[in-house]
């Protein structure tokens, strides 16, 4: 392990009177691959905000290569050598690659900008990563991993020797995810040192040399990764010990609640069937692409569909639109909690108020105040949101307290199918903890549920049954029980895998 290049000691920054660090250090080496972990709220993407220039501390110290730094920002960090991949790109989608890397430090000829030689560089620190995209690309029209090694590029362009990644697999699939691990190795040996952020924590063994633990915003431990095991790690996280990543519970299958049958809608939803039961979870697998969101979308009514019929308890339903679904029983936590989920610059209260007018509202119309506070209490009780008022807004909350607020809005709807689309996306697992159990309550009581995951110990762990998709299809059905990851995947590969094609279209109809 080389020489310290980042020491940040005493750290503190509170907002609003909340103490978001108290008292936090942070040692980074060069050549090393340091996992900050904690819980959401925990103060870890306030500590690099604060190392990147961000946000201003209140308190201690930062020293970058041995120099002492005031208060950064962003310009200064980038200057000292540092660089940010946040969890939510910072791209401009309308832009070219090249004019995304170049954006704020563009390079001058003599009367106009030197296109040519930024081009030419963009290409080069793309090359070097392996990655084979145009630098005139438009970003919008890219993929999210590629928009990731875009970053990275841009990280490498202006020589960045720090490099933070907060999430940097949340929305990548696993040969993608292969393709960073690489790209990280190959920045270790240059002597990028790198903080790296994630709460897939199976993902540490393959990278991680060091671990820096956070809780309730304070430094907790530091220790050599090889030096602790998994539960350690979570209980340093969540202060005490979780028995049970997975919690299971066996509940006895009722009668059939849901179906649909022949879906299509678009590309990426083809002649889907399947069915839901009372009391069982079912789990939609498949890689990025497969379709999955498409059909939950199409389900809900979000995108129009070019064929098929949706039952719910035998009766045949129109529709056209989520209010359709939400009126019939059936609601949705999406994919992209800030984008379709949530009103960021509305509170709390109006979040889980506004989807439930009708509840509050009654049989006269009339809003009553205090049935609006027993359903925000019961959201944020049952679901532990971590918030001082529920007068706060959306956008204040960390990443799974807003997803606990997209979830906790539904609670109070006698919802008979419940979809969740990737609903522990960049939380911790204390807090996916809490959602399984949610989940779980679900199923005693009865509802149907449907979620989709792109981590597969998720889905053996918590689903009864697994429905894998593929290029719009679905391609098998499995008992969770009964299955593995590597089976999950071949069906999930079943239109790649040339020799698989004949074969395996012919077992997974069979099976689906």
């Amino acid at each position: 392990m080389g020489n310290v290049i980042v020491e940040m000691e005493h750290i503190s920054k509170a907002f609003s009177g909340v103490q978001a660090l108290n008292d936090v250090k942070l040692e980074l080496r060069e050549g090393e691959v340091m996992a900050l972990l904690g819980e959401n709220g925990a103060g870890k993407s306030t500590l690099v905000k604060i190392l990147s220039g961000v946000y201003t501390r209140d308190a201690g110290t930062v020293r970058i290569f041995g120099k002492e730094y005031g208060d950064l920002n962003p310009t200064t960090a980038r200057e000292a050598g540092v660089a940010i991949i946040h969890q939510e790109l910072n791209m401009c989608r309308h832009l070219t690659v090249c004019e995304n890397m170049f954006l704020g430090r563009e390079i001058k000829g003599k009367f106009a900008l030197n296109n040519a030689k930024m081009e030419e560089e963009a290409r080069h620190y793309l090359d070097e990563l392996g990655v084979d995209i145009s630098p005139r690309r438009i970003v919008g029209d890219l993929p999210v991993s590629k928009q990731q090694m875009i970053e990275i590029a841009k990280a490498l362009s202006v020589h960045a020797k720090v490099l933070i990644m907060d999430e940097p697999t949340s929305a990548l699939t696993s040969k993608e995810i292969e393709e960073l691990f690489r790209i990280i190795g190959r920045l270790k040996e240059q002597g990028c040192g790198i903080i790296y952020i994630s709460h897939r924590l199976e993902e540490l063994e393959h990278i991680a040399d060091r671990v820096t633990i956070m809780r309730d915003g304070r430094f907790i431990t530091t220790a050599a990764y090889k030096d602790l095991t998994m539960d350690k790690i979570i209980e340093h996280m969540v202060g005490r010990e979780i028995k049970e990543r997975f919690p299971r519970i066996e509940c006895e299958k009722g009668e059939k609640i849901f179906e649909v049958k022949n879906l299509n809608a678009g590309r990426l939803v083809r002649d889907i069937n399947f069915s839901l039961y009372k009391g069982e979870i079912v789990g939609f697998a498949g890689l990025m692409g497969a379709g999955r969101t498409e059909t939950t979308r199409a389900i809900f009514g979000v995108d129009p569909k070019t064929g098929g019929e949706i039952w719910l308890e035998g009766k045949k339903l129109s529709i056209s639109s989520p209010l359709d679904a939400i009126r019939a029983g059936i609601v949705l936590a999406p994919e992209d909690r800030k984008k379709d989920g949530l009103c960021t610059k509305l509170s709390i209260r109006q979040n889980i108020a506004l989807p439930n007018l009708d509840v509050i509202g009654g049989k006269s119309g009339v809003l009553s105040r205090a049935k609006e506070d027993a359903l925000c209490d019961q959201a944020v009780s049952e679901l532990s949101i971590k918030t001082p008022s529920v007068e706060k807004d959306a956008n204040t909350l960390s990443g799974g307290n807003q997803q606990k607020v997209v979830v906790g809005k539904w609670l109070v709807r006698d919802s008979k199918v419940v979809i969740f689309d990737e609903p522990t996306r960049g939380i911790d697992v204390g807090a996916k903890v809490e959602i399984y159990n949610l989940m779980n309550q679900l199923k005693k009581k009865g509802i149907a549920v449907m979620f989709v995951s792109s981590e597969l110990p998720e889905v053996l762990g918590i689903a009864d049954r697994i429905i894998v998709m593929c290029d719009g299809r679905i391609t098998g059905e499995l008992d969770a029980r009964q299955t593995t990851q590597q089976e999950i995947m071949r069906y999930a590969t079943m239109f790649e895998n040339k020799l698989g094609k004949v074969e395996g279209r012919t077992e997974g109809k069979e099976r689906g």
